[in-house]
């Protein structure tokens, strides 16, 4: 599921998680939130755990960590530091990896869109950062130009600083819209092939009026090298979820960039509390996590990572087709999650079911499991965010249903 279209799972996952109740176990193939006392926390508190063919969904509480990111968490869980010294030290490593200036880790990508603006808003004047929200008679800057197409609810950051959005669609009102007021030219990278201005224009356009600019790309790693793209594409600022494909914590993420906007974020970010982000708090254990999430992401080898996800979708193909009137699919998306997705379909005449319902009758098996429905005849998956072996059963009891509801 791409980023774009979240907002249409979001308004039904309430009602999703109160159909199947607590009956439901966890997936065989999951390790169960075990605490000191050996305490089944997800049994114990009725909350149904499920095997995620969907994908990296914060509704669906993101991904899971790497074991290593939840050593480092432990880890560091030991001893106090200085949250200063601890950001400017690990977003010194961290900006060395994705080709920036500077680094910062916030608690998740949305964070990350609201101080990025704050740091260009203010730079380092203290008495800046004070009066935001309010920017009437500040001197301050107040409108954020973006592309229509462009416009998607996480752009409420923006309005957190108190800047209004300005929308355009085509270069030549991009240009008409720029003035005094113009604070930041932002660009979401997962709409980049729906809006009329292009990566490249938008840069040019942006350099050419002495404008800063931003990119929101929370959900497109993979690839990997899109960590440093943007960066040497020339954007001002990059905004990165880290719970997402990096697996990092599900409430870190990073803001990359010039280092006289992270510098002014960081006026606007804990641990002062005199700003708009003193609640987008990260504490020192997600920091680390955060920077081990990206070390290991950065350093995996993606070619087999890609040919373990393209094998274990072939697993759950080759059992789905077996049921006569079944076809199957691969697709990869050109932008954000660029991973494989196995579309299954069948002939309606063979098997009267549509998505919706065997979408929801794997979610009220046991176990649980998510995938993506429809009201026609198909439905779709993807192992990316599957452990090790769960995509055998998902196989298995997606052909269970199909054949279950094959007309003799």
């Amino acid at each position: 599921m791409q980023r774009r279209d979240l907002l249409k799972f979001i308004s039904v996952a309430p009602l999703v998680g109160g159909a199947v109740g607590s009956k439901l176990t966890a997936s065989p193939a999951k390790t169960q939130a075990y605490g000191a006392a050996g305490r089944d926390l997800f049994k114990e508190f009725g909350i149904r755990t499920f095997i995620n063919g969907r994908g990296t969904i914060t509704a669906m509480s993101g991904s899971l960590m790497h074991d290593e990111v939840l050593d480092a968490i432990k880890a560091t869980s030991r001893n106090f530091c200085m949250i200063d010294e601890l950001q400017d030290k690990v977003g010194a490593k961290i900006a060395e990896l994705c080709h920036s200036e500077s680094a910062v880790v916030t608690s998740g990508a949305f964070s990350a869109l609201t101080l990025g603006l704050a740091g260009v808003l203010t730079g380092t004047d203290e008495q800046k950062v004070r009066q935001l929200p309010h920017l009437e008679g500040t001197g301050m800057k107040s409108e954020v130009i973006c592309q229509r197409r462009h416009d998607i609810a996480y752009n409420h950051a923006f309005l957190n600083t108190g800047c209004k959005i300005v929308m355009i669609d085509t270069a030549e009102e991009l240009r008409n819209a720029i003035n005094e007021k113009t604070a930041l030219l932002f660009f979401l990278n997962i709409n980049a092939d729906r809006g009329q201005i292009g990566h490249e224009e938008w840069l040019k356009i942006a350099q050419e009026h002495n404008v800063p600019t931003l990119i929101d790309m929370a959900a497109d790693v993979p690839p990997v090298e899109n960590l440093w793209r943007f960066n040497d594409m020339g954007f001002d600022l990059v905004c990165v979820s880290g719970g997402k494909a990096m697996r990092g914590p599900q409430s870190a993420g990073l803001l990359l960039g010039r280092k006289r906007f992270i510098d002014g974020a960081r006026l606007s970010m804990f641990p002062r509390g005199f700003n708009v982000g003193r609640g987008m708090k990260v504490n020192k254990e997600e920091i680390f996590g955060m920077y081990i999430a990206l070390e290991k992401f950065i350093n995996e080898d993606h070619d087999k990572v890609w040919r373990s996800w393209e094998s274990r979708t072939a697993v759950v193909a080759d059992q789905v087709k077996r049921v006569d009137g079944v076809t199957t699919e691969v697709t990869v998306p050109e932008l954000g999650n660029v991973t494989p997705n196995l579309h299954i379909s069948w002939d309606a005449a063979k098997i009267p079911v549509n998505g919706n319902e065997l979408a929801e009758r794997l979610r009220n098996g046991s176990p649980s499991i998510e995938i993506v429905g429809g009201r026609e005849n198909k439905v779709w998956l993807t192992v990316w965010m599957m452990q090790e072996g769960e995509e055998k059963i998902v196989a298995k009891r997606i052909h269970e249903e199909l054949t279950k509801a094959r007309v003799s």
